[in-house]
């Protein structure tokens, strides 16, 4: 009988023994790469996964051997707690620790984007033209847009009034900047990006602007207005405030501001030099006719010019008029007799 129990003990103790050589062995094959593969596999860990959901993920997508045995293991490195989510580019063959590398690092794909550069001065129709690279641009929903009839949410909308003048309610509010756009938005996606970087951009100046467009005496509408004047209007930058200073001295005394640039947005085009006949248009934007702001704005301005509009400069210029010697500076006067002075000067270089 104690041989037979011998027997018996020795066999169970074998079979323990090649039970536990199988496992290490399997738990050993199953530790290792999965074959290597040129194609990458692509899998979307979404957020709120814990590491046994991600562990699943792999095994389905055919990057680890086993689940259980990549979890466990994951408890013996004590890793899984930094998964991050994300969508990732994984070639099989990769090794375990490899891979938990790269979902520590929130290595994910990166998103394919479109590069929009949006210069400062342009109008509506001109930025729907640079839009046109974007594949989910569409001109006439962009166009469409344009009349902030569907776009509530923007949070200035509110204070453009509902003028049948304005040609489109929302010129002046797409802020220029370079942007990286996923390619996936829609139309209405881009116009609120444009419009929110406005708002962001704002954000950037003193603090106390609000309080200098009420001592104004102006609607943030009208400042908007203004900086787009000023805007297509200056080239350099100390300029900028000097000409905003004109603006605000002939609006103060009910004088038509006769600003070139607006004319050049009643004619719908631009051109290098304006003739008599050019300034007589008719139009609510032409400040050679009207005695007031035009209706809204003629362009995006800069924050810059958007800034010269808030805190012009302190002067009793009245006029100027661009040098002719190509430096695109100009000369300020505070009489119209200097004015022509001025411009008597400028012609002679």
């Amino acid at each position: 009988m104690k041989r037979i129990a011998l027997i018996i003990l020795g066999s169970m103790l074998l079979v323990l023994i090649l039970a536990g050589a199988g496992t290490a062995l399997y738990v050993s094959n199953a530790l290792k790469p999965v074959e290597a593969g040129d194609e990458e596999v692509r899998i979307q860990v979404e957020a709120g996964l814990g590491s046994g959901q991600i562990a699943n993920l792999l095994e389905r997508s055919g990057l680890i051997r086993d689940a259980k045995v990549f979890r466990y293991y994951l408890i013996y490195k004590k890793e899984g707690g930094r998964f991050q989510a994300g969508e990732y580019d994984m070639k099989p063959g990769m090794a375990l620790d490899d891979i938990i590398a790269k979902l520590n690092a929130g290595d994910t794909v990166k998103e394919e984007l479109v590069r929009v550069t949006i210069p400062e001065g342009l109008t509506v129709p001109q930025i729907a033209d640079k839009l046109a690279v974007h594949p989910g641009f569409d001109r006439q929903a962009f166009l469409d847009l344009m009349s902030g009839a569907e776009l509530s949410a923007v949070k200035r909308i509110a204070d453009i009034p509902e003028d049948a003048r304005i040609r489109y309610r929302l010129e002046g509010y797409l802020f220029p900047e370079t942007y990286e756009l996923k390619k996936e938005l829609t139309t209405k996606d881009i116009v609120m990006r444009l419009t929110s970087e406005l708002e962001r951009k704002l954000g950037d100046l003193p603090p106390d602007w609000p309080d200098k467009l009420k001592e104004r005496g102006l609607t943030f509408h009208q400042l908007m207005t203004v900086a787009s004047m000023i805007e297509r209007e200056v080239v350099l930058e100390q300029e900028r405030p000097i000409v905003a200073s004109v603006i605000y001295n002939r609006m103060k005394i009910g004088m038509k501001l006769q600003i070139d640039a607006t004319v050049q947005y009643a004619l719908d085009k631009t051109k290098e030099r304006l003739f008599e006949k050019d300034l007589l248009v008719d139009s609510p934007y032409n400040t050679y006719k009207i005695t007031a702001l035009p209706p809204g704005p003629i362009a995006s301005p800069s924050l810059s010019s958007i800034r010269a509009a808030l805190y012009p400069a302190d002067t009793k210029y009245m006029f100027y008029v661009t040098k002719y010697d190509g430096a695109q500076e100009h000369n300020f006067a505070e009489t119209y007799d200097q004015h022509l002075k001025n411009i008597a000067e400028s012609r002679k270089r």
